[in-house]
């Protein structure tokens, strides 16, 4: 499975972006997919989840309210809305893949995941 994320980019405080991470390959072994960011200096944290079929969700408290996370399987890709950006908000945004299923339990750390994608850098203006 490959990963490729785009739609990052300079946006100023209260604006918007649209994340996109196109999965490719063996897409069939992919069950829960989620967004993860790294600011400059920091490690690596959860932004949010989605389970396969779309209907369980979960969202880091930083993000809730303002992100929304969605898959369209059809097309093999991850999205993630961003609005009301706020300048913590800037990172790298990497997208992630899991191939284990987890009933009930969406991922929401790093190890839980099996594919990443290069990530995708969102930088927010004050």
């Amino acid at each position: 499975v490959q990963l490729q994320a785009f739609g990052g980019g300079l946006v100023q405080a209260g604006g918007f972006l649209r994340l996109s991470c196109a999965a490719s390959g063996r897409t069939s072994s992919i069950y829960d997919m989620g967004w993860f960011r790294q600011p400059p200096g920091k490690e690596r944290e959860f932004v949010a989840a989605i389970s396969r079929r779309g209907g369980l969700t979960y969202y880091a408290d930083s993000v809730k309210g303002r992100f929304a996370v969605s898959r369209d399987n059809a097309k093999n890709t991850l999205y993630l809305q961003m609005n009301s950006l706020k300048p913590e908000d800037a990172a790298n945004y990497y997208c992630a893949a899991a191939s284990t299923v987890r009933k009930g339990v969406l991922s929401t750390t790093p190890t839980e995941y099996d594919y990443w994608g290069q990530g995708t850098q969102v930088t927010v203006s004050s």
